[in-house]
């Protein structure tokens, strides 16, 4: 819609990571250069981390560009909660090998096959593992046993695993120490700085043929900062939403008040019904200050999260739990429970902003229809 108004060539803030748009910044810079060194030594783990929409998916995008396919038998693993006896179905599937019906050590079994027979071939075989802090200890033991594949001291397995902070605190348990020893290289994105978000703005409209249409104030590049925190996709997506409002009221000049005016649309939008999802999914087990400050260093306030955030003023009225219900994988369930909660709803948005689309998109034909009578 609004890439016609503007002129443009291609949709510059899209949600959906597009490798063309790889923005090299200070922070990318470095966590690409940690994984072209795991693909240089040809063996352990990578680890790569950040918070929600830092841009993790992108940089596997990437490096699938950087990836050299007569050497390299590559494949991305986007993981949800996968338990540990599915881990090698999921493995086998991803490098397009039978699994239905099979025990474990027949996959195995056929896993070793193929990185023998490609190793003889000149290749090995690479995973890239996206959203890996959701996989349970005992399926990143499964991956660190895959690595134990080798011929003539040289590996046959690598895999590069890419999450948010939470796969950090897996990483660090007693029982991973193992692990521990096999990664090579880890590293942790951080948001953009102030100077970065706006050329990272730029960055994305010369790619989309901007000509400087709409003109972009100076104060709102300093807005999208405070608003977004130099998270990425925080980013596209408030500045999606904002030249959406541009296209909508017809304006070729863009200022701080109307990106105030889509953060107040978002933030209202979004606030009511993610208050009483936050309520039910604490489900009256912590009282309110530690219900707050628990979903804040989860999945931040609501500056404009697009749907992965909460309300900024949670209140609610809960009690402590119990001695014996307060346990640390009593704790670690009821992290996992939220983080799917706000997965779902972000979801749930995306849907309903394309229902928004197609109805202001419906409403300008009824317009130009009645202009033509």
């Amino acid at each position: 819609m609004y890439t016609e108004f503007y002129r443009l060539t291609a949709d510059p803030f899209r949600l959906t990571p597009d490798e063309r748009f790889y923005y090299d910044s200070e922070v990318h810079r470095r966590a690409m250069a940690y994984l072209r060194y795991g693909l240089e030594q040809a063996e352990g783990f990578i680890v790569i981390t950040g918070d929600i929409g830092t841009g993790k998916t992108m940089l596997i995008r990437n490096l699938f560009r950087d990836i050299d396919e007569d050497k390299i038998m590559a494949a991305q693993l986007v993981t949800t909660r996968v338990r540990p006896e599915d881990m090698l179905r999921m493995v086998c599937a991803s490098f397009g090998l039978v699994h239905d019906g099979m025990n474990k050590a027949t996959m195995l079994h056929n896993l070793e096959v193929i990185c023998r027979a490609r190793n003889t071939q000149g290749k090995r075989i690479l995973l890239l593992v996206d959203e890996a802090q959701n996989l349970p200890v005992g399926s990143i033991e499964e991956l660190r046993l895959l690595a134990n594949y080798q011929s003539e001291g040289r590996g046959l397995f690598q895999s590069f695993l890419l999450g948010q902070n939470r796969l950090r605190r897996t990483l660090q348990t007693a029982n991973m120490a193992q692990m521990r020893q096999r990664i090579i290289a880890s590293y942790h994105l951080e948001p953009l700085s102030r100077e970065e978000t706006r050329s990272y703005i730029e960055h994305r409209l010369g790619l989309a043929g901007w000509q400087q249409d709409p003109v972009l104030e100076e104060d709102v590049f300093e807005g999208v900062f405070e608003a977004a925190g130099g998270v990425p996709r925080l980013i596209n997506t408030l500045c999606d939403r904002l030249l959406l409002f541009g296209c909508v009221e017809e304006k070729h000049n863009l200022n701080r008040a109307d990106l105030d005016a889509v953060v107040e649309d978002m933030q209202q939008g979004v606030a009511a019904g993610e208050v009483a999802n936050a309520e039910r999914i604490e489900d009256g087990q912590f009282d309110s200050t530690c219900t707050e400050q628990h979903l804040r260093q989860r999945v931040g306030s609501l500056d404009v999260h697009g749907g992965e955030g909460v309300a900024r003023e949670v209140q609610t009225e809960h009690r402590w739990p119990t001695e014996e219900a307060f346990s640390a994988a009593h704790f670690h369930e009821r992290l996992v429970q939220l983080e799917a909660e706000v997965s779902r709803l972000n979801k749930l948005l995306r849907r309903e902003r394309a229902l928004v689309r197609k109805a202001i998109l419906s409403q300008l034909d009824v317009l130009s229809d009645d202009e033509l009578e």
